[in-house]
């Protein structure tokens, strides 16, 4: 007999919580009783302040309108990402949203470009991407007639709070208190109830663990277990700090790779986001805070804080009547922003997948399938940028660089370097030009072009190359400074920006 589901309990806020709860009260508040429990005493991480494209496709089913959410998360766009100093110290490129060049049906614009940069007649592989020029212009619009891929910066504890009110709007209900009991159904395990430390006790169908690292009911409770990732994904400690603005913020993320990890610069409207990522097998988290704060720009706002992870991914994201979202489901270093899209796809998958009736076997396991198939891409891509790379100066890179990766992203790397080839399976995060360009920024060269773009003269390529560029060229060129956009569609009341604290 199937337990029909009436009751949704989300135990812990942050991005997560709130995501989730803004989601299922939007689409099914009216079919569903959703309380969410968490403790102001609590902190959340805090820190997951970039995002990818996909997030726009979640504010749709919201209705959220841009510019209001902007404003009220003081966020600015981002249309990429500048990894510096990842394929060898003082050189960098840019990982766009946008899609480089013209395909042809049998071989990708890769195959076109790597032929004109033999014959000397191409510089840049992203010259051919308007999202990569306007970054590299500090340039930004949104227009009805040109379209740009993008994604935000914001402040991840103003987009919670925002996502909170959506939330209450659609008849959720949130409870304050800390929870000092799980119970559990004596008879099939499910989780039945929640104790919070007041007394107060708070019963469900269907529960999702927002709770962060410790997962307190996928894990502490169900035992759902862990893949540890770190031996792929060595850094397992971050620093963060806020800084002040010292100039327009601008169109992009900046990851600066660092002797033992790598650090986020992220321009927000009223400050800067920083922090370092790091291995603690090769820095002490004084060098590491003390590395960060050497590299900063800015006032400080906030005191620097050391967040512990350990890279991964939960056995089963959905076990009983428990599925975990956010920190509790796995942690992938923030690299490539996947966090905020790892919590969306699961609050969308279980939206598709909702039990109504009551929980069954196949989906629970179609769910889990899921989730670990996009776990794992996303882990092999952003194994390719520590593993891919020309750097040999310190004992972090050199261990980078000659560790053992998994046999899936063995054989993407080789079939690139082999062919120039690049296949994205339909359902994968990163689409081919994401691997191209990053393979490519690596310093992965093929060894070998599709024989079609020979069907093509010197003066044909030629002028095909040119055509792009100039259309990129001709499209950026109408594009505002990014500053002035924000200004004129989201800007932020001067009273909304944080004083400095003294240093």
């Amino acid at each position: 007999m199937h337990q029909p589901i009436k009751k949704v309990v989300i135990a812990g806020g942050g991005t997560a919580g709130w995501m989730a709860a803004a989601t299922l009260g939007k689409v099914l508040g009216k079919t569903l009783d959703i309380t969410l429990v968490e403790s102001d005493e609590i902190g959340t991480v805090g820190v997951g302040e970039a995002t990818i494209p996909t997030i726009l496709t979640l504010h749709e089913v919201l209705k959220i309108k841009e510019q209001d959410f902007l404003s009220a998360v003081q966020g600015t766009f981002k249309l990429g990402i500048s990894f510096e100093n990842w394929r060898d110290v003082g050189e960098d490129y840019i990982h766009s949203f946008g899609f480089t060049g013209k395909d042809h049906w049998a071989a990708g614009f890769q195959h076109f470009w790597l032929r004109g940069q033999q014959l000397g007649m191409v510089k840049e592989y992203g010259e051919y991407c308007a999202e990569w020029l306007a970054a590299k212009q500090n340039r930004f619009a949104v227009l009805p007639n040109l379209t740009l891929n993008y994604a935000y910066h914001f402040d991840s504890s103003l987009y919670a709070k925002f996502l909170r009110g959506i939330a209450e709007e659609n008849g959720v209900v949130r409870r304050e208190g800390k929870i000092a009991e799980v119970r559990q159904n004596p008879f099939n395990g499910y989780i039945s109830e929640l104790q919070l430390s007041d007394g107060a006790v708070i019963d469900g169908d269907f529960f999702i663990d927002c709770t962060g690292f410790r997962g307190l009911l996928i894990e502490q409770t169900l035992s759902a277990g862990y893949d540890d990732w770190t031996h792929w994904l060595p850094s397992d400690r971050a620093v963060a700090v806020q800084t002040e603005s010292v100039g327009p913020p601008i169109p992009y993320t900046r990851a600066i790779a660092r002797e033992a990890g790598w650090q986020w610069r992220i321009p927000l409207q009223h400050r800067v986001g920083n922090g370092l990522v790091f291995s603690s097998k090769f820095w002490s988290e004084d060098e590491a805070t003390e590395q960060l704060l050497s590299n900063v720009q800015g006032a400080r706002i906030t005191d620097p804080r050391v967040i512990r992870f350990q890279t991964g991914t939960r056995r089963a994201h959905w076990k009983k009547n428990c599925v975990a979202m956010g920190l509790s489901s796995g942690f992938m270093e923030p690299l490539e922003s996947t966090s905020i899209h790892l919590i969306q796809r699961s609050v969308i998958r279980l939206l598709q997948m909702f039990p109504h009736d009551g929980v069954r076997t196949p989906d629970v396991n179609e769910f889990n399938q899921q989730m670990q198939f996009e776990m794992d891409n996303i882990r092999d891509f952003i194994i390719l940028h520590y593993h891919v790379t020309n750097r040999r100066d310190t004992p972090f890179w050199r261990h980078c660089a000659s560790m053992e990766i998994p046999d899936s992203l063995k054989h993407r790397i080789e079939l690139f370097k082999q062919s120039g080839r690049v296949f994205k399976v339909p359902t994968e995060l990163f689409g081919e030009n994401s691997w191209v360009q990053v393979m490519l920024g690596q310093g992965l060269v093929p060894e070998q072009y599709h024989p079609i773009v020979d069907m093509m003269s010197q003066e044909e390529l030629k002028s095909f190359l040119e055509g792009i560029k100039g259309s990129v060229g001709n499209m950026v060129a109408q594009l505002p400074e990014h500053q002035q956009f924000i200004n004129h569609y989201c800007s932020i009341p001067t009273s909304a920006v944080p004083q400095s604290r003294s240093a």
